[in-house]
């Protein structure tokens, strides 16, 4: 569903030597040093940078948000998931953020917060199942040790506010979204079941179904059969919608109905995202990026707490750095919807290494080697700071920070797909806050 535009696809492709050779990073990927010009505020910069060691200093930043979109410039390097989880202990222990929610399917979330909270299913199954195709980055033991740890914390602390874990994105209609509709029809609206239950048959993926085959087959169908699919499933959510509350209304049953609600939507969703045309690729990732801030608003506005957002920069931030293709991120959503109360956190990095799939057709992430950033980039000024690590607060940076920090520039942004191509982004007004590494490896995906 979230494949590129077949444009983008030459693009990323074709681009990938050209970029290499026009900024001179063939071969070692290393720049002759020079001294700081004078529009590229160094002292400035320092003066606003945090070190990471403590992250007291980040919290700060932080400050009273319900919930913070903490983005990667890569879909796969460990020190990006690991500083995900050193954050979100850091504002579980501080700020009383409960919610952990990731750029993974709606459903897979039910299944690993059933997980997280009751214990149920093994972890490294559900991954195995769920982290599949576009998902594929997250088959980690970064994001395996992080869901057992959430586990643990609750065992432990049956006395405080339970952790919970929530996908925000649409790629799979798995059964588990299913099931939480037709369970609550049983229960609280048996008038209702049969004609439900018939306008999802053969939309319900097959006991056993793995999300990655899944993903592929309605990627694969014709475009007069993914309407249909996703007129039958908004048709379902419309009856559960246009008959309202159960008869006896309490809070019990306002809960098991807002939560129905929900997960028809969240169905609903995903066979929307794959009923549009391909020359309708930005409107399509559009409404992907609208529904993913919808979901998270959903789960804090009913479950409260505060949330860390894991997902791209491209998706966290409030501006697009490819607008013709992905015209507005789910951070300009949740701004719009949540003003002050969301944050925006972008991470750029240095070197290292990564991992990418090598083309449209791979099922598996080959590693990458990424040399040092060349002069021009965002990336190659910040890394002369005096921090190896370090974060920024773009709101509060003196004004000749903000000068530069308002400028686009190429920076890195990997995706699905291995490409050297440097999108321009002006970082102050992409985020709140700004995270920079010096260097990566690539995460440890789990075979």
């Amino acid at each position: 569903m979230n494949q590129a535009h077949p444009a983008s696809r030459r693009r990323l492709l074709t681009l990938a030597t050209a970029a290499v050779l026009a900024t001179g990073t063939l071969g070692t990927g290393t720049t002759a040093a020079s001294a700081p010009s004078a529009d590229e505020p160094i002292s400035a910069l320092n003066r606003s940078a945090q070190p990471l060691n403590d992250m007291n200093g980040l919290g700060r930043m932080v400050g009273d948000a319900r919930v913070v979109g903490l983005g990667e410039a890569s879909h796969s390097a460990h020190e990006f998931f690991m500083l995900k989880q050193r954050l979100f202990r850091h504002l579980v222990a501080t700020k009383g953020f409960t919610t952990f929610a990731l750029e993974v399917s709606w459903s897979t979330g039910l299944r690993l917060d059933a997980y997280v909270t009751l214990g149920i299913g093994d972890p490294a199954q559900i991954a195995r199942e769920e982290f599949q195709g576009q998902y594929v980055f997250w088959n980690t033991q970064e994001y395996l040790d992080l869901i057992q740890w959430m586990r643990r914390y609750n065992i432990a602390h049956p006395d405080r506010p339970q952790l919970r874990f929530v996908g925000n994105d649409l790629g799979y209609a798995g059964p588990d979204a299913f099931d939480h509709v037709t369970d609550y029809l049983a229960v609280y609206r048996p008038d209702l079941a049969r004609r439900i239950e018939d306008l999802y048959a053969g939309l319900k993926p097959a006991a056993g179904t793995q999300a990655g085959p899944w993903m592929a087959g309605q990627l694969s169908k014709g475009l007069p059969a993914r309407r249909a699919e996703a007129d039958r499933a908004d048709a379902a959510l419309a009856l559960l919608r246009d008959h309202d509350r159960p008869r006896t209304a309490n809070r019990d049953t306002e809960r098991a109905h807002a939560w129905a609600l929900q997960n028809a939507v969240a169905i609903t969703q995903s066979f929307t995202g794959y009923a549009f045309p391909d020359e309708q690729f930005p409107e399509r990732m559009r409404y992907r990026d609208r529904a993913m801030a919808a979901n998270t608003a959903w789960w804090l506005r009913h479950e409260g707490g505060r949330i860390l957002l894991a997902s791209n920069n491209g998706h966290v931030a409030y501006t697009s750095d490819n607008p013709d293709e992905f015209p507005e991120p789910t951070g300009a959503f949740l701004r719009d919807r949540l003003g002050p109360d969301y944050v925006s956190i972008g991470l750029t990095f240095n070197q290292g290494t990564v991992n990418a799939l090598p083309d449209f057709t791979a099922q598996l992430p080959q590693e990458y080697t990424v040399p040092p950033a060349p002069k021009g980039y965002n990336e190659h000024l910040l890394d002369k700071l005096r921090h190896r690590d370090f974060s920024i607060d773009l709101r509060t940076a003196p004004a000749a920070a903000r000068t530069w920090l308002a400028k686009a520039r190429p920076t890195r942004s990997y995706g699905l797909y291995w490409s050297t191509d440097a999108p321009a982004t002006a970082l102050g007004r992409s985020y709140d806050i700004l995270i920079h590494l010096h260097q990566v490896e690539a995460a440890h995906i789990l075979r």
